[in-house]
This record gives C-alpha cells, sequence and structure tokens, in this order.
C-alpha cells in the first residue's frame, strides 16, 4: 500500500531546535560588560605586545629578542584565547577556534622555542592586540556616556533638589533649561533631564549593542576567520573522503550482487545451451526442456540486472525526478509504505543531491524490510530553508546503530559527500527513524 500527499504528515517533527530569543536587557548586559572589559583589557594587551614585539625585534640581531620576540606572541595568543570566549556570547553564534601549530614530539628545544614564529595566526593575534584599541576607547567612551546620561536623566528628581542654585536659577553657569528658555525653576529641570533620560534609555541597547559589534567583528575576523577557512577546508575535505569511500563501498556491493546473482544464473545458462547443444540430435525433446529453462534462466537474469540497475540509477529519477522515483521504490516495497513528498510538482533538485535522496530511502526501506519485522513505514520529504529533509520510520522493533562498516554507516558517509547528514533514532523496542538532511541546492 503506498499513499501519497502534497504536503507532510502533521506529526512530522523538525529536530532543528532553534535557540530561544535573548532577552533584550541582559543582552544589554553582556554588551555593556564586553565593552567596559575590553577597555583595559585593550590597553594592557597593546602596551605588553608593542613592547615585547618592540625589544625582541630590536635585539634580534644578538638573539637575545628570539625569546622574547615568542614571549610577546604568546601573550597575544592568551589574550586572542579570553577574547575568543566572550565572542560567541557577543554575536550570538558559535566561531571556530584555531588551531595553532604544534612542533614535532621529537623536535629539538630550539624548534619548539621558534616554532610560534611561523604560525601565520599567531601574528594575527599580535595584530589585534594592536588594532584592538582603536575600537575599544571610542566604544568605551559611548558606552560610559550614554549609560551616564540614562542613570542621571532618570533619577534626576532624587539629586536636582541636592545642587545649590542660587536665586536666579543657576549655580554659577546658565541651566540648560535657561538656555533654550524654559525657565530655570525646578520642575522644569527635573522634567527637562528625565526627558533627555528616557531618550537615552531608548536608544541605549542600540549604542551599546553597535560598539559591542564593532569591536566584536574585529575580534571575528582577525581571531577566527582562519580557523573558518580551516574548518571549511577540512570540511571539504571529509566530504571528498567520504565520498571516496561511499563509492568504493557502492561498487564493492555491486561487484558481490552481480557475481551472487547475474553471473550465477550466466553460468548456468552457459551450460544449459551447451548441454542442449549436444542433445539436439540423440534427445531432441530433453534439448527443448532445456532451451525453455534456458530461457527462464534468461528472464530471471534480466530481471535482476534491472533491479541492480535501479539501486544505482533508476531511469525514472533521471527523466521525473525524486518525488516520482520514490513514489515507484514506495510501490515496489515489500512493506507498506505512506509517502509524503511536499516537493512541488516538477521542481528538480542537482542530481547529486536527488541520487543521494533516492538511495538513502532505498537502503531504509531495503533494510526495514530485512530486519526490522515492521509492520508499515512511513517516508516523508520536505524542501524548506534550502535543506531537504528526508524522514523514513517504521514500526518495528529498532536497535539500528551507526557502526562502522554496517550499511548506515555507508549512508552516512553518501550524504556527507553531498554536505548532507544523517540522524538515527531507533530504540530497542522501536520505533527506528532515520532523518537525512541534504542541501536543496
Amino acid at each position: 500500500m503506498t499513499t501519497t500527499t502534497a504536503e507532510p504528515p502533521a506529526q512530522a517533527e523538525h529536530p532543528v531546535a532553534h535557540e530561544p530569543r535573548r532577552s533584550w536587557w541582559r543582552q544589554l548586559g553582556i554588551d555593556t560588560g564586553y565593552v567596559l572589559l575590553a577597555f583595559p583589557l585593550s590597553v594592557l594587551a597593546f602596551v605588553l605586545v608593542i613592547t615585547l614585539l618592540a625589544v625582541g625585534l630590536g635585539t634580534l640581531v644578538v638573539w637575545v629578542g628570539l625569546p622574547v620576540l615568542v614571549l610577546g606572541l604568546l601573550v597575544a595568543r592568551g589574550l586572542a584565547t579570553l577574547e575568543r570566549r566572550q565572542l560567541p556570547e557577543v554575536l550570538r553564534r558559535e566561531l571556530p577556534t584555531p588551531v595553532y601549530r604544534r612542533a614535532e614530539p621529537d623536535a629539538s628545544l630550539a624548534r619548539r622555542l621558534i616554532r610560534p614564529l611561523g604560525d601565520p595566526q599567531g601574528w594575527l593575534d599580535a595584530l589585534h592586540a594592536v588594532l584592538r584599541m582603536v575600537v575599544s576607547i571610542p566604544a568605551f567612551v559611548v558606552t560610559v556616556v550614554w549609560w551616564s546620561i540614562t542613570l542621571a536623566g532618570l533619577t534626576a528628581v532624587t539629586w536636582d533638589w541636592s545642587i545649590p542654585y542660587d536665586g536666579s536659577g543657576q549655580a554659577g553657569n546658565d541651566t540648560l533649561p535657561e538656555l533654550i528658555g524654559l525657565g530655570d525653576s525646578a520642575t522644569t529641570r527635573v522634567l527637562l533631564s528625565t526627558a533627555i533620560g528616557v531618550l537615552f534609555a531608548l536608544t541605549l541597547p542600540a549604542v551599546v549593542r553597535g560598539c559591542a559589534l564593532a569591536q566584536a567583528q574585529l575580534g571575528r575576523v582577525l581571531l577566527t576567520s582562519r580557523a573558518a577557512t580551516q574548518a571549511e577546508i577540512g570540511r571539504l575535505s571529509e566530504g571528498r573522503d567520504a565520498a571516496v569511500a561511499a563509492e568504493a563501498v557502492a561498487l564493492r556491493r555491486l561487484e558481490r550482487d552481480i557475481h551472487d546473482g547475474p553471473q550465477q544464473r550466466l553460468v548456468r545458462l552457459s551450460m544449459d545451451l551447451h548441454r542442449a547443444r549436444r542433445m539436439v540430435d540423440s534427445d531432441p525433446d530433453g534439448a527443448r526442456a532445456t532451451l525453455d529453462e534456458a530461457a527462464v534462466q534468461t528472464r530471471e537474469t534480466l530481471e535482476e540486472l534491472r533491479a541492480l540497475s535501479r539501486g544505482i540509477a533508476p531511469p525514472v529519477l533521471a527523466d521525473r525526478g525524486l518525488a516520482a522515483a520514490l513514489a515507484a521504490l514506495a510501490a515496489r516495497s515489500p512493506v507498506p509504505v505512506e509517502l509524503a513528498c511536499a516537493l512541488p510538482p516538477g521542481q528538480r533538485l542537482t542530481p547529486a543531491v536527488e541520487n543521494s535522496a533516492y538511495f538513502l530511502v532505498s537502503e531504509a526501506l531495503a533494510n526495514v524490510a530485512k530486519h526490522s519485522a515492521a509492520t508499515v513505514s512511513r517516508v516523508t520529504v520536505v524542501c524548506e530553508d534550502d535543506r531537504l529533509r528526508v524522514v523514513v520510520e517504521d514500526d518495528g522493533h529498532g536497535g539500528a546503530v551507526l557502526a562502522p562498516g554496517h550499511g548506515l554507516a555507508g549512508l552516512t558517509d553518501r550524504l556527507r559527500a553531498v554536505d548532507g547528514a544523517l540522524t538515527v533514532d531507533s530504540p530497542r523496542g522501536g520505533p527506528t527513524r532515520l532523518i537525512g538532511e541534504l542541501p536543496c541546492r
């Protein structure tokens, strides 16, 4: 039984958990603390790093400056590490951590000493220590001024009375209400100060946020951009290795299936044809029966070859797309399949993504039929937020695991090759859910 609907089932769950919105006052506290702490740290970093690097470079000619130079880079590294720990809270997202170069375990003391000098990230840390003060000082000043005016204005009613104004409403100078022609009564002064405090309070979160982001973006560019590039290179390398591994597994499986199926039938077919040729003159009826058996073997061999070709790249997938191919796949499944494919009619994905999604569903349904003892399975396909989400669920006894060398590990490699991921939820007793996520483009 195959049921196809235009929308995914209502009970389909999305495993992507969104981080709850952070309250504005909590973010204001984080940003304020970050800006206020950044000012003394930036001054300390500038003094220490500039001093150590200048002394190290100045005395490098007599080799005394070499350890001083390395010390300057290590100090910059320590301060950069402290900055990286604060950046995720300010930027509201995780950032990659760079991997510093390490000397070989058997390296000499001299090589261990000079190793930090050849690390590009160490010099980026030093550059951040030098440039950070250019941003932190104006950010500190603006933040302190905005907070001061906000607090002073909102609390004007509590302190205005304590200022010793003279009879003309002055305290040695004209007050602000007098300068703008509002008079100099206590009520006017308090109302004007409170209004200014409210104005600055309303703009305080945005102003402090801007100051914090200005500093954080400088840190992100200098302290994590290289790490992000390294992480992307590593991810692409892992994807390439996963593609090679998945291709090797697929080829070995295809070779085994051909050897165990069509090849054996072709060997028997050859033997039957040779026997029939020898029996043509002496036993025509026996030869005719042998040829009939050979014809049956030929049909069965063709069916097995078609089944193998459908597992690799079925023609319906290339001609009509993923939705039609999954419908055909569900119709052939020995376990009833409820198919919910929310892809718009006629929508085509990239061939690599369509092949990987088809392979995922094909292997999952094959495992359901062989191992799960399930009575029904459900396949949900939906594309949202530029990600193709494929869920295969059954009501079997569960217990599926992602173990090296098993079929699910091959599925993981197949999806990683196209920048996808596989999640398996299969407790003992069931049910089993395989969730594959792939890029829609």
